[in-house]
Protein backbone atom coordinates (compact mmCIF):
# COMPACT_ATOMS: atom_id res chain seq x y z
CA UNK A 1 0.00 0.00 0.00
CA UNK A 2 1.61 3.72 -1.08
CA UNK A 3 1.85 5.90 1.86
CA UNK A 4 -0.30 8.73 2.39
CA UNK A 5 2.08 11.90 1.55
CA UNK A 6 1.47 15.11 3.21
CA UNK A 7 2.65 18.59 2.85
CA UNK A 8 2.36 21.07 6.34
CA UNK A 9 1.33 24.96 5.80
CA UNK A 10 2.92 26.18 8.79
CA UNK A 11 5.36 24.18 10.66
CA UNK A 12 3.58 25.32 14.07
CA UNK A 13 2.40 24.27 17.81
CA UNK A 14 -0.53 21.85 15.51
CA UNK A 15 2.31 20.53 13.10
CA UNK A 16 4.44 20.11 15.81
CA UNK A 17 1.82 17.34 17.70
CA UNK A 18 0.78 15.66 14.50
CA UNK A 19 4.55 14.87 13.64
CA UNK A 20 5.17 13.56 17.05
CA UNK A 21 2.03 12.06 17.20
CA UNK A 22 2.95 10.08 13.68
CA UNK A 23 6.16 9.59 15.81
CA UNK A 24 4.43 7.78 19.10
CA UNK A 25 1.80 5.58 16.91
CA UNK A 26 4.65 4.48 14.59
CA UNK A 27 4.79 0.63 14.57
CA UNK A 28 1.45 0.25 17.17
CA UNK A 29 -0.69 -2.81 16.08
CA UNK A 30 -4.50 -2.26 15.33
CA UNK A 31 -5.59 -4.00 18.80
CA UNK A 32 -2.65 -2.14 20.96
CA UNK A 33 -3.98 -1.10 23.98
CA UNK A 34 -2.65 2.02 24.26
CA UNK A 35 -4.72 5.22 24.90
CA UNK A 36 -4.93 8.50 22.56
CA UNK A 37 -6.48 7.36 18.98
CA UNK A 38 -10.06 6.15 18.37
CA UNK A 39 -8.99 3.85 15.76
CA UNK A 40 -5.14 2.84 15.30
CA UNK A 41 -5.89 1.29 11.95
CA UNK A 42 -8.27 2.66 9.48
CA UNK A 43 -8.53 0.38 5.96
CA UNK A 44 -4.97 -0.91 5.54
CA UNK A 45 -3.64 2.57 6.88
CA UNK A 46 -2.02 2.95 10.21
CA UNK A 47 -0.16 6.17 11.41
CA UNK A 48 3.10 4.91 10.22
CA UNK A 49 2.03 5.30 6.80
CA UNK A 50 1.85 9.28 6.95
CA UNK A 51 4.75 10.77 5.32
CA UNK A 52 5.69 14.69 5.69
CA UNK A 53 6.99 15.10 2.19
CA UNK A 54 7.13 18.97 1.82
CA UNK A 55 6.87 21.70 4.46
CA UNK A 56 6.38 26.00 4.92
CA UNK A 57 6.88 28.17 7.11
CA UNK A 58 7.64 31.86 7.60
CA UNK A 59 10.08 31.64 10.39
CA UNK A 60 13.58 32.04 9.73
CA UNK A 61 14.29 29.82 12.86
CA UNK A 62 12.70 26.51 10.99
CA UNK A 63 13.28 27.47 7.64
CA UNK A 64 16.13 25.18 5.69
CA UNK A 65 15.75 22.51 9.33
CA UNK A 66 14.04 19.02 8.72
CA UNK A 67 10.52 18.97 9.55
CA UNK A 68 11.57 16.84 12.69
CA UNK A 69 13.86 19.72 14.29
CA UNK A 70 12.05 22.55 13.39
CA UNK A 71 9.15 21.36 14.95
CA UNK A 72 10.82 22.06 18.12
CA UNK A 73 11.80 25.36 16.90
CA UNK A 74 10.86 28.65 18.74
CA UNK A 75 8.04 30.35 18.88
CA UNK A 76 6.79 26.75 19.04
CA UNK A 77 5.67 25.39 22.44
CA UNK A 78 3.97 22.18 22.54
CA UNK A 79 4.30 19.63 25.09
CA UNK A 80 6.94 17.19 24.09
CA UNK A 81 5.49 13.83 24.46
CA UNK A 82 7.51 12.30 21.39
CA UNK A 83 11.51 13.16 21.82
CA UNK A 84 12.56 10.80 19.14
CA UNK A 85 11.41 11.96 15.67
CA UNK A 86 12.91 10.78 13.31
CA UNK A 87 14.30 12.78 10.19
CA UNK A 88 11.23 12.94 7.62
CA UNK A 89 13.85 14.19 4.47
CA UNK A 90 11.66 17.01 4.63
CA UNK A 91 13.37 20.61 4.75
CA UNK A 92 11.18 23.46 5.46
CA UNK A 93 11.23 26.13 2.66
CA UNK A 94 9.83 29.96 2.64
CA UNK A 95 6.27 30.14 2.38
CA UNK A 96 4.24 33.37 1.62
CA UNK A 97 3.41 35.96 4.79
CA UNK A 98 0.20 36.98 2.74
CA UNK A 99 -2.03 38.38 5.49
CA UNK A 100 0.65 38.80 7.88
CA UNK A 101 0.33 37.92 11.53
CA UNK A 102 -1.00 39.76 14.29
CA UNK A 103 0.49 42.95 15.56
CA UNK A 104 0.27 42.45 19.08
CA UNK A 105 3.12 39.45 18.20
CA UNK A 106 5.54 41.91 17.08
CA UNK A 107 6.09 42.94 20.62
CA UNK A 108 6.64 39.65 22.55
CA UNK A 109 9.67 38.07 23.80
CA UNK A 110 11.80 36.80 20.59
CA UNK A 111 11.07 33.12 21.72
CA UNK A 112 7.09 33.69 21.44
CA UNK A 113 7.01 35.82 18.43
CA UNK A 114 7.68 35.03 14.32
CA UNK A 115 10.84 36.62 13.18
CA UNK A 116 10.04 36.53 9.54
CA UNK A 117 12.99 36.52 6.67
CA UNK A 118 12.89 39.00 4.38
CA UNK A 119 12.44 37.12 1.53
CA UNK A 120 9.35 34.82 0.51
CA UNK A 121 8.85 32.45 -2.07
CA UNK A 122 6.78 33.13 -4.90
CA UNK A 123 3.45 31.38 -5.53
CA UNK A 124 5.09 29.46 -8.40
CA UNK A 125 8.30 28.37 -6.00
CA UNK A 126 5.83 27.15 -3.87
CA UNK A 127 3.61 24.92 -6.66
CA UNK A 128 6.82 23.70 -8.22
CA UNK A 129 8.00 22.46 -4.69
CA UNK A 130 5.09 20.22 -4.23
CA UNK A 131 4.56 19.09 -7.72
CA UNK A 132 8.65 17.90 -7.18
CA UNK A 133 7.50 16.61 -3.40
Amino acid sequence: MRKIRIAIVGVGNCANSLVQGINFYDGSSANDTGIGLMHRQIASYRPGDIEVVSAFDIDRRKVGLDVSKAIFSPPNCTKVFCDKVKLTGAIVKMGCVLDGFAPHMRDQDPLRTFLPLEKESTREQIIAELKKS
